[in-house]
């Protein structure tokens, strides 16, 4: 017995050995070499374990990026976390880097693709691209055979795994502290490793237990979001009264969706089925773009009343975003494996889904108000998770408290993902912190075009001096929800100065023109959010009624583009030069170009067209604030140029 006790004992020791030794190969020190031709930042690399706890062999490689501090000795470093869980962080390190400048200053700049995500090998698997906002679901055999074609390596992808990466970055960085920027992630390893943190900057705050399997939050966000876009007599004309609109168009759905036709980039119409999934879909792709957004009070209102295309356009916008895409291998391994889902984990798919019902069927229906709780289940990642084979324990709830370091917690008033009573909640916890709450700002807060007080927050922590609260910032004028689309070109009046046909037909195209410019600056907010000013080469969308446009090489050009019905406008408008026809089976024919001092000019049925600048408050209000968001999103010249040639 002595002798196979010293066995086990030397077994376990050879063992321990190996384990300490593959560690410490781990979390060896970071090699930085030349990145590029970049001058900005080094590339590196750091292999750390599989199974941080060490009992599961194996190891990866994660891709990091450092950006040397100007000031300082580089003891401390800004750890800056990208989304998801799913997003790479390094095609927008020089984003991180732009938002985090004040900080960065003194401190060193990390930015590294957490674990399968990006360059630090990247999860992978087929699966079907609609998801379940597009009232369409990932197959649960396609989840099983992604979940089977990464193995039993896929339970080692979750939050606290992530937060071991950063502490091996931190040991194998020599750096004595970290600032932490992100959510989630930051939280965790903040209650882990308190003695290592400098400060916390939470942007757009997801609760440490969190996310809500149900998405309760967001609903109950929901109202106070949409009231808040008709605040100060804002949707006059339009509705008073957005919730119960909305609220009577998921009535109505339940009976039976409704179609619409939208129209695409190229002139095509396509029937649109618009499902009270569908409005979800669209409401969550606002945060993203609150241009949008606004457009939704009008085209729940315009649908109420009969009028689907506006919706139709909306969807077929939506279907761009990540709602409608397929999910991130990373994603579903995170979300899956750790998301406190309530069902029994050994129980079978349908026992999961049955339990998860019950659970809903037992909350009162005012919890989803105006939506309900078959909408929530479809939202959620309920009905996917339960076809995920789990290869991890169910997590242990987070208990650790936050530590009370100096922390920015930064939530946008208008943000329904992450709303701004989870980070107050967050907030809550940490008896020094700072929240934050920006107005008119949607879900990722820094960066996002309207941070203008965010980063004075930030600059002001990290100098020492208070932090302000954002002053309450009046909606501009291009965020307004836009006014009811006409049914028919008898519905609007003759253009002041005008009369009979020509001034109603000038007042559809002033219309049809204000129209475009909301199509262009939403086409072009989410073109330079995810691609920057040199992915804006080329832009298209389609009219609410007809035809298109198309803008490239500085050139914007219509064909047909039609807004009222009957009334179409095709030509050309390029910087200071505008050349206009009219038509339409609805119309007063005619031609219109720049005039003398800025004025649009022509013909229209005969009678002449002398419109001054002023007159054409109807494009300038919305063209003068499109160009001041596009100009606060590094856009080119050339994609303004077109906007110039309308005010």
């Amino acid at each position: 017995m002595r002798r196979v006790t010293a066995t086990v004992a030397a077994v376990c020791a050879l063992l321990a050995a190996s384990l300490a030794a593959a560690a410490g190969a781990a979390h060896a020190g970071i090699t930085w070499t030349a990145c590029g031709t970049s001058n900005d930042f080094a590339c590196g690399h750091l292999t750390v374990p599989l199974d941080p706890s060490g009992r599961t062999p194996g190891t990866l490689t994660l891709a990091l990026r450092r950006h040397r501090a100007p000031l300082g000795e580089g003891r401390t470093a800004i750890v800056a976390l990208a989304g998801g869980p799913g997003q790479a962080a390094l095609p927008i390190t020089n984003e991180f880097l732009e938002v985090l400048g004040t900080v960065a200053s003194t401190r060193d700049l990390i930015v590294f693709d957490q674990r399968g995500t990006g360059l630090s090998h990247r999860l992978s698997c087929k699966l079907p691209v609609a998801h379940a906002y597009a009232g369409q679901y990932v197959p649960g055999a396609a989840v099983k055979h992604c979940a089977e074609s990464i193995g039993p390596r896929r339970g080692f992808y979750t939050t606290p795994d992530s937060v071991a990466d950063i502490e091996a970055i931190r040991e194998a960085g020599g750096y004595e502290k970290l600032v932490l920027y992100g959510t989630k992630v930051a939280e965790q390893y903040a209650a882990a490793y308190p003695a290592h943190v400098e400060a916390l900057v939470l942007d757009s705050v997801v609760a440490p237990n969190g996310p809500d399997p149900f998405g309760r939050p967001s609903f109950a966000a929901l109202p106070r979001i949409l009231r808040a876009l008709c605040a100060s007599r804002q949707c006059t004309g339009v509705t008073r009264k957005p919730v119960s609109d909305l609220a009577r168009l998921v009535v109505r759905m339940q009976r039976r969706a409704l179609r619409g036709r939208a129209i695409d980039g190229y002139g095509h119409a396509h029937i649109k089925r618009i499902t009270a999934d569908a409005l979800l879909a669209i409401l969550f792709e606002g945060d993203f773009n609150p241009l949008e957004r606004a457009e939704f009070i009008t085209a729940v209102r315009a649908a109420l009343l009969g009028d689907d295309a506006a919706l139709a356009r909306l969807l077929a916008g939506a279907e761009r975003g990540e709602e409608f895409g397929a999910p991130e291998a990373l994603y579903l391994a995170t979300i899956c494996e750790e998301d406190p889902f309530p069902w029994d984990r050994l129980a079978a798919p349908a026992a999961r889904l049955a339990e998860a019902a019950a659970r809903l069927d037992a909350l009162p229906a005012s919890t989803f108000s105006p939506f309900n709780a078959a909408t929530a289940l479809d939202l959620s990642d309920l009905r996917t998770c339960a076809w995920w084979p789990f290869a991890s324990a169910a997590p242990p709830l987070e208990n650790a408290p936050l530590p009370n370091v100096p922390t920015l917690i930064l939530s946008g008033a208008e943000d329904m993902r992450t709303p701004t009573e989870s980070a107050r909640e967050v907030a809550a916890q940490i008896p020094d912190a700072h929240l934050v709450v920006v107005p008119l700002a949607g879900h990722s807060v820094l960066g996002s075009g309207a941070d203008e007080c965010a980063a004075e927050a930030l600059k002001a922590m990290f100098s020492g001096a208070p932090v302000e609260a954002c002053h309450h910032a009046r909606q501009p004028a291009f965020l307004h929800p836009p006014p009811l689309p006409p049914r028919a070109l008898t519905h609007i009046s003759p253009t002041r100065g005008y009369h009979g046909l020509p001034g109603r037909t000038l007042h559809a195209v002033l219309l049809t023109l204000a129209d475009f410019t909301r199509q262009f600056s939403a086409q072009l907010f989410e073109r330079l959010s995810s691609a920057g000013m040199f992915g804006v080469q080329s832009l298209r969308g389609g009219g609410l009624r007809a035809g298109y446009f198309d803008f490239n090489a500085g050139v914007l050009r219509f064909h047909g583009y039609s807004y009222v019905p009957g009334v179409r406008i095709s030509g050309t408008v390029k910087s200071r030069y505008v050349a206009l026809e009219v038509g339409g089976p609805a119309a007063a024919r005619g031609l219109l170009h720049n005039g003398p001092r800025e004025s649009l000019a022509g013909e229209l049925g005969g009678e002449a067209i002398d419109l001054s600048a002023r007159q054409r408050v109807a494009i300038g209000r919305h063209a003068r604030s499109s160009r001041r968001l596009a100009a606060a999103e590094g856009a080119t010249a050339r994609a303004l140029g077109p906007l110039d040639a309308l005010l």
